[in-house]
């Protein structure tokens, strides 16, 4: 488990680099942050403890040093809403962690990393006066944007976020697979040194 929650902690770093780094030029970074993922993977795979306080910790952190820095609000709806879709994704990996796999886990990916962005884009086209409250301002919500915002259009951050979602993905599984392998040859080894011994 250590490799896996190094990962997550390097994957919150990351968020954290690219967060700074977006208004320096590097807006093709946009949301390549495995958010989605990270909720998803820490409740498939981590001890009852720590499923969910893992992944909302270090994504709290990550937000808390974000939001300082472009002096946005920590604690507004948005925030809130961006929280509720992360543990309903997570509500989904603690459903497959008996079934914990590549297999099970990258269609799960594709499909949070999905309704995080659609219930995230669709609340902010609700509450956000920018937006017409019609068809037309729901698909701007999901496509485009608003430009007073960010020049990165709102697809490519969909786009970033379920790349990055499925590489951490990949990623987490291997980190889970390779900390058990190891675990279990020194459990093999452990086994065999008194039968040796005796």
């Amino acid at each position: 488990m250590i490799p896996a929650i190094l990962l997550v902690l390097s994957a919150a770093a990351y968020r954290v680099t690219t967060g700074l780094l977006i208004h320096s030029g590097a807006s093709w970074l946009s949301n390549f942050a495995p958010v989605a993922s990270i909720a998803l993977c820490c409740a498939a795979y981590f001890p009852k403890r720590y499923k969910f306080s893992v992944p909302l910790i270090t994504l709290f952190i990550s937000d808390a040093v974000i939001n300082f820095r472009y002096g946005a609000p920590l604690l507004d709806p948005q925030i809130f809403m961006r929280y509720f879709a992360l543990a309903a994704v997570g509500c989904a990996g603690f459903l497959l962690q008996n079934r914990a796999s590549l297999k099970a886990l990258l269609p799960a990916s594709i499909v949070g990393s999905t309704f995080f962005y659609g219930i995230t884009n669709a609340f902010s086209w609700s509450s956000d006066p920018g937006y017409a409250k019609n068809l037309g301002g729901l698909i701007q919500a999901l496509t485009v944007g608003l430009p007073q915002y960010s020049a990165t259009p709102s697809w490519m951050f969909f786009r970033n976020s379920l790349i990055s979602d499925l590489l951490f993905t990949i990623l987490f599984v291997l980190c889970m697979n390779f900390g058990r392998s190891a675990e279990r040859s020194r459990a093999g080894a452990a086994r065999f040194r008194p039968a040796a011994a005796g």
